[in-house]
C-alpha cells in the first residue's frame, strides 16, 4: 500500500499559491475548495512550502488584524516534509504523526504531483481492511461447503 494508491484513489490535483499570494486570497482558496491545507510554489513550479488551516489561524491569534497584510511565504512552512509515490501508507502516517502535521505533499520527479491528508490515509486504510475482511470472509464461506 503506497501513496500512489492513495493519489490514484483521491486524484492527483494540487491546490497552489504563489509565494506573494495575500493571507486573505490563501484563506478564501482553502475554504473554497474545501481542503485543509494548500502548498506554495514559484513560477517554475518549484515546491517552497505549505500552507495550513492552522498556519493562517496561528498568524492571526499572533499579528492579529496584521495577519491580512501577510503573504503565503509569510504563512508557510517551508520545506515541509514530503512524501513519494513509493512511500507506504505507513511511512507517511509515521511521518505525519512524528511532524504534527496532518498534510503531506507528495513528489514525484522532483515537482509536487499531489497533497495528501491523513484523512486521506485512514479513508484508504479502512478501505484496504474492508476489502480484506470481505476476502477473508469469502475465502470461509467457500471452505464451509
Amino acid at each position: 500500500m503506497t501513496v500512489a494508491a492513495v493519489l490514484k484513489q483521491k486524484g492527483e490535483s494540487i491546490i497552489s499559491v504563489g509565494p506573494t499570494t495575500p493571507c486573505v486570497r490563501t484563506a478564501e482558496i482553502i475554504a473554497a475548495q474545501r481542503i485543509g491545507a494548500l502548498v506554495v510554489m514559484d513560477d517554475d513550479n518549484a515546491l517552497l512550502g505549505i500552507v495550513s488551516e492552522r498556519d493562517v489561524v496561528k498568524a492571526i491569534a499572533r499579528h492579529r488584524e496584521k495577519a491580512l497584510s501577510l503573504t503565503a511565504a509569510e504563512l508557510m512552512t517551508p520545506n515541509p516534509v514530503v512524501a513519494t509515490p513509493e512511500t507506504t501508507v505507513g511511512e507517511a502516517m509515521e511521518m505525519m504523526d512524528r511532524g504534527y502535521f496532518r498534510h503531506l505533499p507528495v513528489m514525484r520527479d522532483g515537482k509536487p504531483a499531489g497533497i495528501i491528508s491523513i484523512r486521506d490515509l485512514v479513508k484508504y486504510r479502512m478501505m484496504q481492511q474492508q476489502n480484506d475482511v470481505e476476502t477473508l470472509t469469502s475465502s470461509v464461506w467457500r471452505a464451509g461447503t
